[in-house]
């Protein structure tokens, strides 16, 4: 697994890959006035990545614990791992280390001028299910410090049986009571558990990873996740070719109380519409109630995977950049007999008041290291986790 600086005027957006291949093999493709630097190598599988103040990058381990990087000049000096857990976020805020695993939120007090955290991790928000599709609990802070937490659906579509031919819906979606959504927790407090302490913040989304709190307009913003296997739950209206296209991962501006359709819609981008998913009744041409769902304010293409978001608030790229948001896309896996699409970073533009301008662009991509990737197996890499440097 390998770390890249991605530089335009000065060190800002820090991106890292999960793959076999060594760094060197990968070009990458980036805007004019950008090119990409090797900061670390071989650092075995991980996730998502936080920089602190001082410059030390840290990076979830997906097995277990930690990483810190120690940087110098924009390259490492020191690594050092540290820690316990498997899972995936990571977040550096008011001094504390953040991190989840598959169950839980935690922190670390972190002491100016060293990189590995000596006490014992607090927990803040614990006690999620347990489950084995989804389970990633990413996690964002509000300008006031509240914590936001995303909850996985263990499930395509609430259907039975799951991800089968001929699955017929559950409703009400029986997961939406715990899972499915989004759930919100008070700032500064710790030992806090899902049921006692927090409250659904938003539900109907199946699985949210790209989670962040967008300054300017003071909104928490997500890139949902879509569902997966149209065509084989119900091939008598969906053909291989529609899988691949449909649905899109979704960028919603979350409300406090929303609705976002999961598990009965899914949004066809090329319709502009929200469709009722085939375990509910759809068949390719069925659209939702109007009104009922929101819209995604930005629809990216299907299976794209989206993984870390965050929102660029530096100085240091050209002013088309400022407030905007950046996500890593892991790729795809189920847009066979096509060839396989995302592994990428993507760009979304916001407006001053952080506002999305309702399109997307690619802002670096090559990391697969071929034209055509048939199975994620052959991508030499997969972006993952992205951040702002200092």
């Amino acid at each position: 697994m390998h770390v890249f600086r991605i530089v335009g005027r000065g060190l800002a957006v820090l991106a890292l890959c999960g793959g076999l291949a060594q760094a060197a093999e990968i070009e990458l493709r980036l805007p004019p006035g950008f090119h990409a630097e090797v900061v670390a190598d071989g650092l075995g599988p991980i996730r998502f990545i936080a920089a602190a103040p001082d410059g030390t990058l840290y990076a979830k381990n997906s097995g277990n614990g930690l990483t810190a990087l120690r940087l110098r000049n924009g390259h490492v000096e020191r690594i050092e791992r540290f820690g316990s857990g498997a899972g995936t976020g990571v977040l550096v805020r008011g001094g504390w280390l953040y991190y989840s695993t598959n169950t839980a939120v935690y922190r670390y007090r972190l002491t100016p001028g060293e990189p590995v955290p000596t006490g014992v991790p607090q927990l803040v928000a614990g006690g999620f299910p347990v489950q084995f599709q989804h389970s990633a609990k990413a996690f964002a802070f509000d300008g006031s410090g509240n914590l936001y937490v995303d909850v996985g659906a263990p499930s395509n579509a609430s259907g039975q049986p799951d991800r089968a031919r001929g699955a017929r819906g559950v409703d009400p979606a029986p997961l939406l009571k715990r899972q499915g959504g989004i759930w919100r927790f008070p700032a500064g407090a710790v030992d806090q558990y899902q049921v006692r302490d927090g409250e659904r913040y938003a539900t109907g989304l199946r699985n949210v990873l790209a989670l962040a709190w967008q300054p300017a307009s003071q909104r928490l913003f997500a890139v949902q996740m879509g569902r997966d296997q149209l065509d084989t739950v119900a091939p008598q209206y969906y053909s291989a070719a529609d899988n691949a296209r449909l649905p899109a991962e979704e960028m919603f501006a979350i409300k406090r109380g929303g609705n976002y359709g999961w598990p009965y819609t899914y949004y066809d981008a090329q319709r502009k519409a929200r469709m009722l998913a085939p375990e509910f009744g759809g068949d390719g041409r069925k659209r939702a109630e109007p009104g009922r769902y929101p819209d995604p304010v930005v629809a990216f293409p299907a299976h794209w995977a989206p993984m870390q978001m965050t929102f660029y608030t530096g100085t240091q790229f050209p002013p088309h950049y400022r407030n905007g948001a950046f996500i890593a896309f892991h790729g795809s896996w189920n847009r066979a007999p096509e060839p396989q699409a995302g592994y990428l970073v993507a760009f979304v533009p916001f407006d001053a008041q952080g506002m999305p301008a309702g399109h997307y662009e690619v802002f670096a991509d090559g990391f697969a290291g071929m034209a055509a990737v048939q199975s994620p197996g052959q991508a030499l890499s997969r972006p993952c986790g992205i951040a702002q440097g200092p």
